[in-house]
């Protein structure tokens, strides 16, 4: 280990012990065709929404500042509502083409944004309709509203669907966020699905810009279906299968640092499953009630052919029992998910920066990739030294591979820098990373612990000249 007032070089190996550092370069150029093609698909759906708009008269209607100007609003801001809520559902589906095109970070933040935009734009196609036939016919808002949701037809399975959306978006408001376990955020989150399954069939059933046209009609069916297919084969059949085919058990459970513990499997023909270090699986482990509910971890030790190993710190229900399993426990398996792995690198040399359970698909890539002895460096931080995970692999990579290990322990520093601790905080966090990879154009920096500890980071990463394609994270944050 080294710290940062006096850095020495760890004892490297003899260079026939390490893996030979090799001429980087993009390991999957495909990446850029699946993004390609997943944006191509999102924008030529959105086109054809407003197109169907056009074509209905929508512009002039528009333009004519009548309640059919609310009217033609309303039906502008239902269709990509509608779409953008089946968006919803297809981005979480874990469909090839987004999840190659997109990455689980780029995924994530997207379902967030559109999340919250469907949202408004379904309570403005609402109020919208509801002010323009109101006024249209001359009567209360109010009294609209009731004969909307008792005379047309989906129109009460529509306000159900409404009610569990506003109850998601609700809990997945930050503030509200913070304040649920992670179990019981996800199964409220769950709702989701039904509400939209709840609140889009009477636009299949009554909307004019739903069925003007036999392509129009098509058009929504094949999306509604499609969104519903892909939750049955990409959530719940794909899973069971996988999991069946390779029979993945717990093989043996060990306290790692003062509050984590390592999670080793074994199953049959792992390396089939292409899971690469650095990636992600949604685990759920059939050791009694509960078992439904999945979380996600990621590999803490390289994957090999028939072990898998994951680590977590304490923090839930969904992490407590993790140290409760006993060696036998069948798993379920969802992914492998994630792009931080080494497909994404250039460089030669490797500076990882990882925080609390961030670590450990740190220590998994360290141990999968080459570099030449010195050739990487890894920074931890934990507020107290003793919660520090993977410890006994850090010292193996140390020893055996010539890695670097930093550590940062303490609270945060106040500032603009709060990633590093209290007791480094004279430094400024950009000269701190460009004195530990002062050759800046060599590194990947790969960085993973909490979204706004990561943040902090990154922004310090970029102001010391890192460029943007070098460094790479991953947030499960929702």
């Amino acid at each position: 280990m080294t710290t940062v007032a006096a850095r020495s070089a760890a004892s490297p190996a003899p260079a026939s012990s390490a893996p030979a550092p090799s001429a980087l370069a993009p390991r999957h150029p495909r990446t850029a065709l699946w993004r390609a093609g997943a944006t191509t698909v999102i924008w030529l759906t959105s086109l054809f929404v407003v197109a169907l708009w056009v074509s209905g008269g929508g512009v002039t209607a528009a333009l004519g500042f009548t309640p059919e100007t609310l009217t033609t609003l309303g039906r502008l801001t239902g269709l990509i509502s509608a779409n953008l809520l089946l968006y919803q559902v297809l981005l979480m589906a874990r469909i090839p083409l987004f999840e190659h095109g997109f990455g689980r970070e780029g995924i994530t933040r997207m379902h967030r944004f559109v999340g919250f935009w469907s949202f408004w734009l379904l309570l403005a196609h609402i109020a919208l309709l509801v002010a323009g036939y109101a006024a249209s016919a001359g009567i209360n808002p109010l009294v609209q509203l009731w004969q909307f949701i008792w005379d047309y037809p989906g129109m009460l399975l529509a306000t159900v669907g409404t009610l569990l959306i506003v109850l998601v978006v609700v809990s997945s408001i930050r503030r509200a966020r913070r304040r649920l376990r992670y179990e019981s955020w996800h199964l409220l989150h769950l709702y989701a699905y039904l509400g939209v399954g709840l609140a889009l069939p009477h636009q299949l059933w009554t909307g004019a810009d739903f069925l003007s046209s036999p392509a129009a009609t098509v058009y929504w069916w094949t999306l509604w279906a499609v969104a519903a297919a892909s939750i049955v084969v990409f959530r719940i059949a794909v899973p069971l299968i996988r999991s069946s085919r390779h029979v993945v058990r717990v093989s043996r459970i060990e306290a790692d640092g003062t509050k984590g513990v390592t999670v080793h499997m074994r199953g049959r023909a792992l390396h089939r499953l292409g899971a690469r270090a650095g990636q992600f699986f949604v685990w759920r482990f059939l050791d009694g009630p509960g078992w439904t509910r999945g979380n996600p971890f990621s590999l803490s030790s390289a994957p090999s052919a028939d072990g898998l190993s994951i680590t977590a710190r304490f923090a839930g229900e969904g992490t407590q029992r993790l140290a409760r399993l006993r060696p036998g426990t069948k798993v379920l398996i969802e992914g492998p998910f994630g792009h931080m792995t080494g497909a994404a690198r250039t460089g030669a040399k490797l500076l990882m920066i990882g925080a609390g359970a961030g670590v450990a698909p740190l220590v998994a890539l360290l141990e999968a990739e080459p570099y030449a002895p010195g050739g990487a460096t890894l920074v931890t931080r934990d507020s107290v030294p003793e919660e520090g995970l993977r410890r006994r692999e850090i010292a193996g990579l140390e020893a055996s591979r010539g890695l670097r290990h930093v550590d940062l322990p303490g609270s945060r520093a106040q500032g603009t820098s709060s990633w590093i601790p209290r007791s480094h905080e004279a430094w400024r966090g950009a000269d701190l990373v460009r004195y530990l990879a002062p050759d800046v154009e060599e590194y990947d920096v790969y960085v993973c612990g909490p979204s706004p500890w990561m943040a902090s980071v990154i922004g310090d990463l970029r102001r010391a000249g890192f460029p943007a394609d070098r460094i790479h994270s991953e947030s499960f944050t929702v």
